[in-house]
């Protein structure tokens, strides 16, 4: 299996809007995606960009996972990549396509010296905590989401 990892482009938000979706839908949260999509697009290639991703793409088959992330501050830590989301669609995961994402995540933390990664996982989404176990992952049970809309 030929899988190809690189920065996202604009010409990327479509399919990366569809793979959104499909998260939404296997975190039982279709309903929650709000997000337009040309504010997608304007927030990621923008004047103004917060976020940036990698893609997986395979010939023939186009994007088939993602890797969105920003960059967050710790007062505690300095900079650190926060991983909003990584999706590999739902009939190519467990090939090992998640990895090569997650891999390219770690290489751009370290060539521009961030402090590390944080992200969230479901309490209930086995697979990924399995995943991420499989990095030595600290999974952290004693804080709690909060959030606010506006």
């Amino acid at each position: 299996m030929q899988v190809t990892i690189r920065k996202a482009v604009k010409e990327d938000c479509t399919r990366m809007m569809d793979l959104i979706n499909e998260l939404a839908v296997y975190e039982k949260a279709p309903e929650q995606v709000t997000v337009n999509f040309d504010h997608f697009v304007q927030s990621g290639f923008g004047p103004n960009p917060v976020w940036q991703a990698f893609v997986a793409e395979m010939p023939g088959q186009g994007v088939i996972g993602f890797a969105l992330y920003y960059i967050r501050y710790s007062t505690w830590k300095g900079q650190r990549i926060y991983l909003e989301d990584l999706l590999v669609t739902e009939s190519l995961r467990g090939q090992g396509i998640g990895k090569l994402l997650f891999d390219r995540l770690l290489l751009e933390g370290k060539e521009k010296n961030y402090n590390g990664m944080v992200w969230q996982v479901l309490d209930w989404n086995e697979p990924a905590i399995n995943f991420y176990k499989k990095y030595n992952a600290s999974i952290d049970e004693g804080w709690l989401n909060c959030s606010l809309e506006f």
